[in-house]
């Protein structure tokens, strides 16, 4: 039976490790939307939505449209828990040994994520609480993204001939976290704290926003260096293409919307944007990093 079962689990591999990327994507762009609509503690209990329901009731302070709001980010999160699972058992029965730690990582991330969803919701939305639910994300993000680039096959190290490329793609990657993580500032500064009630950091956001623009610079300057530099693979040149295109898109609306007074729906592409832009600057790695074996 293991044995027949073996293929069927390396046929849904792709599938399953493809939802598991979009579920965590997703939980990030659906976690902005409680933010942005107000949301926030819509449910102001933990794990409870309210004191005795873990669903939403009619009679709640924040309204039924917030409360659902949040309750749905809540549900999505038993969804991508689930497709961990249904990951996990596919990579085991199929037998792929080097996805093991990947995929339990999602696994252990998820529940993270659940511990520090519960902190935030019980310290008001504090900037610095949703600031780390969402940084996990990245990370969990980059997991899920390395766990389906090797969905069809084993990959190894690249080889030390190729230290110098290393060094420059790691720094790139660090960068891009860096201007991810200084955008939660901003975040955690800026009117949308998610509940009119909830804390602000104690940011000029002037100041703040300045420094992650200048982040992103640095940023785009790095990948272009990177870019013209010789000896990198065609895949790395593809990922490269693709990382300046969205970083510069993601840039200008940036400032757009910073200029237009941060409307939520701007804000809400921009987080979006910061999702593909962490993908792209992941598979950049990857692709120096690893090869097929």
């Amino acid at each position: 039976m293991s044995s027949r079962l073996e293929p069927f689990s390396r046929r849904l591999l792709p599938p399953l490790t493809g939802l598991l990327l979009f579920l965590q994507g997703a939980l990030v762009i659906t976690g902005g939307a409680v933010r942005l609509t107000g949301s926030g503690l819509g449910c102001p209990t933990w794990p409870e939505c309210t004191a005795g329901s873990y669903t939403p009731v009619s009679n709640q302070v924040e309204g039924q449209l917030h409360a659902w709001i949040e309750f749905g980010n809540r549900l999505l999160t038993f969804a991508l828990f689930f497709a961990a699972i249904a990951t996990l058992i596919a990579v085991l029965r199929s037998r792929r040994r080097d996805l093991r730690f990947l995929a339990a990582t999602q696994i252990l991330g998820i529940l993270g994520q659940g511990v520090l969803g519960g902190i935030t919701v019980l310290t008001n939305l504090n900037p610095l609480a949703v600031a780390s639910h969402l940084l996990l994300s990245m990370l969990l993000i980059a997991a899920a993204t390395s766990l389906h680039s090797r969905r069809h096959h084993p990959q190894v190290r690249t080889s030390s001939t190729q230290v110098r490329i290393s060094r420059i793609s790691l720094l790139h990657i660090n960068l891009a976290f860096t201007a991810i993580a200084l955008g939660t500032l901003v975040t955690g500064t800026g009117p949308h704290a998610g509940d009119i009630s909830s804390p602000r950091l104690n940011f000029a956001i002037t100041t703040i926003a300045r420094i992650h623009s200048a982040s992103v610079w640095l940023l785009i300057i790095v990948t272009v260096l990177f870019f013209i530099s010789r000896g990198i693979r065609f895949e790395t040149k593809r990922w490269l293409t693709i990382f300046l295109v969205l970083a510069s898109a993601q840039g200008a609306l940036g400032y757009i919307q910073y200029f237009l007074g941060v409307p939520e729906i701007l804000v809400g592409f921009h987080l979006l944007g910061s999702v593909l832009v962490w993908i792209a600057a992941w598979r950049i790695r990857l692709s120096v990093v690893r090869k097929h074996a």
